[in-house]
């Protein structure tokens, strides 16, 4: 096939030039948006955390606990999370399990209806 050719499909069409000539845009785009950045800013300047406005936030060293950021959203669903929590190993295998028979059990589903 010639690369100037568009490949027609029933759901559209690829031209390999014309995709080309898009990302060649995109990244002249990206780096135009870059090239307007500062040119004054290094590696060390300013890279403290913004907290609320406090400057140092005490002891923490900036971190802030997820349990303080969505209290109220785990407060509010505090009866889904306890059934949820226990369930919650941290092996990929066992969640690569729960999948996989959440899937058997859809495609049972489906195959009775």
């Amino acid at each position: 096939m010639d690369v100037t050719q568009t490949l027609q499909t029933g759901s559209g069409a690829w031209n390999p030039l014309l995709w080309l000539l898009a990302l060649a845009v995109a990244l002249a785009l990206a780096l135009a948006i870059r090239s307007r950045g500062r040119k004054d800013f290094r590696e060390g300047n300013g890279r403290k955390p913004f907290i609320s406005g406090n400057e140092e936030p005490g002891n923490a060293g900036g971190h802030v606990p997820a349990s303080n950021l969505y209290w109220g959203f785990l407060e509010s669903l505090k009866g889904y999370y306890s059934r949820l929590v226990p369930l919650h190993t941290g092996v990929p295998t066992d969640y690569v399990a729960w999948l996989l028979g959440v899937m058997a059990l859809m495609l049972v589903i489906g195959l009775t209806i």
